[in-house]
């Protein structure tokens, strides 16, 4: 795996930020998660005056082998069918995309289906699909690497635009399995608590679910010295993977990074477990449905700024929760100072 240097940025200024920020013609602390966003954001920005430039969506698809062990009441085709709807306009993530004005980017990194004749689709696919990790590892350690540096030449790509504000997406039926899977691991938590309905499974096929997942689990960890990184190409999606790559090349080039529902937290959380500074420059959007995400928040001691019960993936509720992250920016920029308005500093 390629290494990434991401430094914890600079607190020098955090002073004349938090300054800034009390002196807004507001009464101390009033506006709450705005302001600690704004703090953020002016420290990963290393400015007094932040902006959002261009708004990149990267939507990454890809196709799991753990699926055909009936853990997903999705079939498989969803995935190229969904990806396909996608460049048509007609998804979630398109109509959120349009309305705060990110440019979409549609990835095949790994989707069990030929899209190279589906325009719009940016075709970066490693394989088509991934290997039932219930019997061997999901994807070599070779395509592991692979999907790192996709993940991070799209990164590239979106900053030679202009872009310094990322939100990720995924579309891949069955990847609640390996996010929970990653859960369970890296966050020494029950396996058990860490599963969920996915889609829509109902109890049974939790049951089913479980079942599965842990028998991939004990055979895994039979094996003595694994590592994160085992755990990553062992149980990952291409499009996860590719998501980590972007996540930390995004960290590495200081830009926002907003971090959506089940699968981008687990997708987080494998990042931050390999390299932590990475979390600074994460803002995590929105607590889903799924069993399990909010002790996954609890982890690594993040608050999701909405909770609206999404379960739909793509990345909708990072891009819902944009508005808060452009609101937290006009306030320390378009806000007046006591000084200005001629108010009488009461505190």
């Amino acid at each position: 795996m390629r290494s990434f240097k991401i430094e914890t940025p600079d607190g020098a200024l955090r002073p004349a930020i938090q300054s800034k920020i009390d002196n807004l013609n507001k009464p101390k602390g009033s506006l709450g998660r705005l302001e600690e966003l704004a703090m953020q954001i002016c420290l990963i920005q290393q400015t007094l005056s932040p902006e959002l430039s261009h708004p990149c969506h990267l939507l990454l698809g890809g196709d799991h082998g753990i699926e055909r062990e009936g853990v997903s009441v999705s079939p498989r085709e969803v995935t190229w069918q969904q990806m396909i709807n996608f460049t048509r306009g007609g998804g979630g993530v398109n109509m959120f995309c349009r309305q705060h004005g990110f440019k979409l980017r549609i990835v095949d990194v790994g989707v069990d289906y030929d899209l190279t004749h589906i325009p719009g689709i940016i075709d970066r696919k490693i394989a088509r699909g991934t290997k039932n990790f219930l019997y061997e590892p999901a994807m070599t350690e070779e395509a592991f690497d692979k999907a790192i540096e996709i993940g991070a030449a799209l990164v590239d790509d979106c900053i030679a635009e202009g872009c310094n504000v990322l939100s990720i997406g995924e579309m891949g039926i069955g990847n609640t399995s390996p996010s929970s899977i990653w859960m369970h691991l890296f966050g020494n938590i029950p396996l058990n608590d860490c599963i969920g309905a996915g889609s829509g499974l109902d109890n049974p096929g939790i049951r089913h679910k479980c079942e599965v997942l842990a028998k991939a689990v004990e055979r895994f960890t039979s094996q003595e010295d694994r590592n994160a990184c085992e755990a990553l190409h062992y149980f990952g999606g291409f499009e996860m993977i590719a998501a980590i790559g972007a996540m930390l090349r995004a960290a590495e080039c200081h830009l926002i990074v907003l971090v959506d529902g089940f699968i981008m937290t687990a997708c987080a959380l494998a990042a931050i477990r390999l390299y932590p500074t990475s979390q600074d420059y994460m803002v995590f959007t929105h607590c889903g449905d799924e069993s399990g995400h909010r002790k996954m928040l609890d982890i690594i001691e993040a608050r999701p700024l909405l909770n609206l019960g999404l379960r739909l993936g793509e990345g909708t509720g990072a891009l819902c929760a944009y508005p808060i992250i452009d609101s937290a920016v006009r306030m320390i920029n378009e806000m007046n100072n006591f000084d200005n308005a001629k108010i009488t500093k009461y505190f």
